[in-house]
């Protein structure tokens, strides 16, 4: 069979850039690690097929395996995450390309509202930095009709209220753990959501690889960025020195704990300051991973006690995880992680024939062509 002349130094690019050490990427492509080091190294050469399967199992396009050198690859949208103070660089695979889809998704709902003759979204750069904490705040409240915080119910009560009002608003919610698939995770390392300013149809998206508790207060923070007009992505970090992170985190504290009311309520003569925890979480409505972080704006706590009691609670999460059984079936999934208005709008246009089956699918994030009628019915479509 021919070889392909491919650039050997690409594979082990390709490779590294998918996160992905020798042994378990030998894995992934069914072969030994001693034939993989024999492609990266050259002393092997590679059939078409070979480097076919190779480029899409390492999720890059295969005519970069014919590159003299790898490409510069830089996130389309401005990258706001800090680590100690300083830029984060060199995006995962799986960033890169959700931020791809995501704009893939944003493209094609601003044209469909345009063909419906839809005005621009009122809501995007309503408000700017220049803005105080509470005057976006009550503005976004009034826009949302919701009180300071809740009368009943719980935090993730509270996290889907707030999605079903934030999309009333034209504003489309995507949220998901990984990309389309278990073995291309979405590391909360990296970032915890993002957003996409557009005069049409703008974007939150909440990375729900993170704990439940710390969703919430990632959604007020993309919908601030969406208020003040400012397009980014995020890390929750609470250390950060960027300006419109700093606004943002104080929007999303003052949104879900109102910090003159916290004050009044935390005792800080308990023996141990968790125990405040309990009886907040039933007032405010919202989880302990957002009081711990009230707690630590507001100086009642250090960042050691917070990070700590953080990792606690993820530790605690992550290990009911493991030990769930069953959960909803796949349309359901689909419908909890992609918006629900734009996944109508997809559907609809896909069953009336003005978009081709294999198109929706696209936009979908894989939902199978002859599938799409089976969606529609989960959407009420």
């Amino acid at each position: 069979m021919a070889t392909a002349n491919i650039n050997t130094a690409m594979l082990t690019w390709a490779r590294q850039r998918s996160g992905y050490s020798l042994p378990a990427f030998a894995a992934k492509c069914t072969v030994s690690e001693e034939r993989l080091i024999q492609w990266e190294s050259g002393v092997q050469p590679m059939t078409f097929n070979q480097a076919m399967l190779f480029a899409e199992k390492a999720h890059v396009p295969f005519g970069y395996l014919f590159l003299i050198a790898p490409p510069v690859e830089t996130l389309p949208i401005p990258d706001l995450r800090t680590q100690d103070n300083r830029p984060v660089h060199q995006p995962s695979a799986e960033l890169l390309d959700l931020v791809k889809l995501m704009l893939q998704r944003q493209e094609w709902y601003r044209e469909y509202l345009r063909q419906q003759l839809a005005e621009p979204n009122p809501f995007v750069g309503r408000l700017s930095m220049r803005n105080s904490v509470d005057t976006i705040v009550e503005d976004i409240q009034q826009a949302l009709r919701v009180g300071r915080y809740p009368e009943r119910g719980n935090s993730d009560g509270y996290y889907r209220d707030l999605v079903n009002r934030i999309e009333s608003l034209g504003i489309l919610v995507m949220r998901q753990a990984n990309l389309g698939h278990f073995t291309r995770p979405l590391q909360v390392e990296e970032f915890r959501g993002f957003a996409i300013t557009d005069e049409y149809a703008p974007i939150i998206f909440v990375n729900h690889a993170d704990a439940p508790g710390a969703r919430l207060f990632t959604l007020i923070h993309e919908l601030c960025h969406i208020w003040i007009g400012q397009s980014g992505i995020s890390d929750g970090d609470a250390r950060t020195s960027r300006k419109e992170e700093i606004l943002c985190n104080a929007v999303a504290a003052e949104f879900l704990v109102p910090a003159e009311e916290f004050t009044q309520l935390w005792q800080p003569d308990l023996e141990f300051w968790q125990d405040n925890l309990a009886p907040l979480e039933l007032h405010f409505r919202v989880s302990r991973w957002v009081l711990t972080r009230r707690a630590l704006t507001l100086k009642f706590i250090g960042y050691d006690d917070y990070a700590g009691y953080i990792a606690g609670l993820k530790a605690e999460w992550q290990e009911r995880e493991k030990n769930g059984k069953g959960g909803p079936g796949y349309y359901q999934i689909k419908k909890a992680q992609i918006s629900l208005p734009f996944s109508r709008a997809v559907v609809g246009q896909a069953l009336s024939g003005q978009l081709l089956l294999r198109e929706a699918s696209a936009l979908l994030d894989g939902v199978r062509p002859a599938k799409i009628p089976v969606f529609a019915k989960e959407l009420g479509v």
